[in-house]
């Protein structure tokens, strides 16, 4: 058993209001108001919302301009080039710019830089690729709202720029054409929290109406939900329609080369889930940009032929394999040097950097780290004098807030509250890690460091039956900004012996008034021991679907137990 905080959400009046207006039990009712959707309309909308809700994109400032720019060199012929990032939401972005643009009858090429070798964003060195590539017209896509000595130098050699963006921006704007980034104050887009490939999505669908072919957006929604999951932004608002329409777009797929990724994953032809892209299909993807090339992903979605499809996709499984291993590597030999130095107990950061670190795994190690010591976590990779840095935090510390009170430390930086990049010469670490220390120390409390098991509702085993499920299921897709909602079922017996499975994982049945579920608590070989056939427990839970002889069954995942006070 853990030493967790159980935080049960109090119970709002809204929504006894929402169970009586939408006829939806009350458990529901109130993981809805814990998301702070208050109202049937409100309700309806999440609950209901397909693309034809999606925001008019002129909203967005820039769109008129990057449009009329885009027709032209259409009208024109003139060559353009996609810049983009090597990471999914960026590999994506430039498949479905590629694609898009090509069906509208343009001259279009793309660039995605190597991760290792070239590093994040675009440089002014790149402009020798626009000029080899003939290029005219440069569009960026989740990338280059930093961008300003490349936009500069750009223009001086009358090259045109239009950057789509959904990162923050630096002190200054590039001059570009048009600059399309949600997150711009100014930028007067309703929703912020636009992936890349939404941002992407959003100039597509302005271009598309226009040309009166808006009956494609769908067509592209599968891409974009895939991209939008993987980058971990918010799953509301626009990104919820997008994503749930695209969820439900890749259960007929014709792409060969998504055809041939989704086999590999076991996926083809089968309901995918939120789950299904973020475990499965996009760290495919994603070893493209860390392991090899991302152009081996990009080939992949454009090939028109099997055996190819079929190779490179082959290809990001064993890429994927290889990131794995080498990801299981670097975790165990940060872990140890944790637990050794007992480093948790002394810091609230966890800094740490090693020569053998791979640059493009880190950030993922950082991810599973920052899960098991619920403090934030800023991994390095040492090489050629440099330390190149990925981070992680919790929800409690906007970790980019600090990395912007070390600026004159890094040659560069960038990112989210959660989630960052940095680079600086390795004699800077030590003075950054003090730094970071004093500042973290200041702004988390040690009681920030608990893990918190926030709760949405108490459940009675016995309200987990068809029409509950039939209403659950319509809360997805879940992630960030709408996590998979937590129940609380107290007093729960254990009916039965408990299994251990791949000596870690424990299952057992559950049973409250008459009704028995299955319990699998992932990884928790630890609780062996309080779970008794006959005790009573409080359990905490989401709920979990599997496929059992061709039908869907749910069972509870545990995230914690208790025994029961009696």
């Amino acid at each position: 058993m853990t030493k967790s905080q159980w935080m049960i959400a109090s119970p709002r009046p809204e929504a006894d209001l929402l169970a009586a207006e939408l006829g939806i039990p009350l458990p529901i009712a109130r993981v809805l108001t814990n998301r702070n959707i208050l109202t049937p309309d409100a309700a309806r909308a999440f609950l209901e919302g397909t693309l034809d809700d999606l925001p008019d994109p002129y909203l967005m400032a820039g769109m008129d301009r990057a449009v009329e720019r885009i027709e032209e060199a259409i009208r024109k012929k003139e060559k353009i080039l996609i810049f983009g990032d090597y990471d999914v939401d960026g590999v994506l972005s430039v498949v479905v710019m590629l694609k898009a643009l090509s069906g509208l009858g343009a001259d279009v090429d793309y660039f995605i830089p190597k991760r290792l070798k070239e590093g994040y964003g675009i440089k002014k060195a790149h402009l020798q690729v626009a000029r080899e590539k003939g290029a005219r017209l440069v569009v960026s896509v989740d990338c280059g709202i930093k961008a300003v000595a490349f936009v500069e130098s750009a223009r001086e050699e009358g090259l045109d720029v239009i950057i789509t963006d959904h990162h923050l921006p630096g002190a200054e704007l590039p001059r570009a054409v048009a600059v399309l980034n949600p997150v711009l104050k100014d930028s007067g887009y309703p929703d912020p929290a636009l992936a890349g490939v939404g941002v992407v999505f959003k100039l597509l669908q302005a271009l598309l109406e226009k040309q009166g072919k808006s009956a494609h957006l769908p067509h592209y929604a599968k891409l974009v939900a895939i991209g939008t999951i993987a980058d971990v932004v918010s799953l509301r608002g626009e990104n919820r329609l997008l994503v749930r329409s695209g969820l439900k777009a890749l259960e007929t797929v014709s792409n060969r080369g998504l055809r041939s990724l989704l086999e590999q994953c076991g996926c083809l032809g089968k309901k995918i889930t939120e789950g299904d892209v973020g475990f499965r299909i996009a760290p495919r993807i994603n070893a493209a940009g860390r392991m090899g090339t991302a152009d081996d992903a990009v080939r992949l979605f454009l090939s028109d032929d099997d055996l190819e499809s079929v190779r490179l996709a082959r290809r990001l499984s064993e890429l994927n394999s290889r990131r794995q291993s080498e990801e299981e590597r670097i975790f165990s030999e940060a872990e140890k040097r944790i637990r050794e130095r007992e480093l948790d107990r002394r810091y609230k950061i966890l800094v740490l950097g090693c020569e053998t670190w791979h640059r493009g795994i880190i950030g993922i190690v950082a991810s599973k780290l920052k899960e098991a010591f619920h403090r934030p976590i800023l991994l390095f990779a040492y090489q050629d004098g440099q330390a190149q840095g990925s981070g992680r935090s919790i929800s409690e510390l906007s970790l980019v807030e600090c990395l912007d009170a070390c600026r004159d430390v890094f040659l560069d930086y960038g990112g989210h509250p959660l989630a960052v990049g940095c680079v600086l010469p390795r004699e800077w670490m030590g003075p950054l890690r003090e730094k970071l220390n004093r500042i973290v120390d200041l702004r988390l409390r040690m009681e920030d460091l608990q893990k918190k098991v926030r709760i949405d509702s108490r459940l009675r085993l016995n309200e987990i039956e068809t029409p509950f499920i039939d209403i659950y299921q319509r809360l997805a897709p879940f992630g960030a900004g709408n996590p998979k909602p937590v129940f609380l079922s107290e007093g729960v017996e254990v009916a039965g012996s408990l299994q251990i499975l791949k000596n870690k994982h424990i299952k057992f049945l559950a049973r409250q008034d008459g009704r028995m579920i299955e319990a699998l608590g992932w990884n928790r070989k630890e609780w062996a021991g309080h779970i008794r056939p006959g005790e009573r427990l409080d359990v905490v839970y989401s709920l979990q679907s599997s496929l059992f002889l061709g039908s869907e069954k749910y069972s509870l995942s545990l995230e914690d137990i208790r025994s029961s006070v009696k």
